[in-house]
């Protein structure tokens, strides 16, 4: 489990068919082959450790759901060990299961901040509402409004200074990961009730 504070950006340092390897110096310190590490938001499992570096498996499941496919060599990513249980929870649960990818519409000024719009499909889409919880590339942020189709976020200045936000621009392509309860509460309310479940209130 993950809380969405970003530790560091590291950058990616080769780009193999199957998988990556990531520079990052802070996470690495204490790094262990099979460990968790969130990439962009994605939890991976470290495969292999050389120094500062760190290398990870890229499944296919993966690729169609982020945009770890379309990283290149020396590409910024947010990097974030797993939540130990003696820390703090400063951002919200954050699984590093990638729900899918949304484009950035609009970035704005404001004030000191910036307002980013992102164009989302409806399949995370429903799961988004204002002033809720939303993962992008990995980042804890609060939903600021949200419409059928895209909804908006402020980043502030020490975020954009330490994200991949310092280098994002519109266009690009970011992965979202939606409140992971919101999507049980639809389970739960979709599923049919079956006798069995009546009985058990009797």
């Amino acid at each position: 489990m993950f809380t969405g504070i970003v530790e560091e950006v590291g950058s990616i340092a080769r780009v193999e068919p199957t998988g990556l390897t990531v520079a990052g110096p802070k996470v690495t310190s204490d790094l262990k082959v099979s460990d968790s590490i969130c990439v962009n938001g994605a939890c991976l499992t470290v495969t292999a450790l050389g120094g500062d570096h760190f290398s990870v498996d890229v499944v296919p499941e993966t690729l169609r759901r982020t945009n770890l496919g379309a990283l290149k060599e020396g590409d910024p990513v947010n990097l974030e060990r797993p939540l130990a249980l003696s820390d703090r929870l400063g951002g919200h649960i954050v699984q590093g299961h990638v729900d899918a990818t949304a484009a950035i519409d609009t970035i704005a000024d404001d004030r000191e901040a910036l307002l980013i719009t992102f164009r989302g499909a409806a399949s995370i889409m429903r799961y988004i509402v204002e002033k809720g919880f939303v993962a992008v590339d990995g980042t804890s942020l609060t939903v600021v409004n949200c419409a059928l189709d895209r909804f908006s976020v402020t980043i502030i200045p020490y975020t954009r200074d330490n994200t991949v936000f310092r280098s994002r621009a519109v266009g690009d392509t970011v992965n979202v990961e939606t409140d992971v309860v919101a999507k049980y509460v639809e389970r739960l309310a979709s599923v049919p009730r079956g006798p069995a479940d009546i009985l058990d209130e009797l």
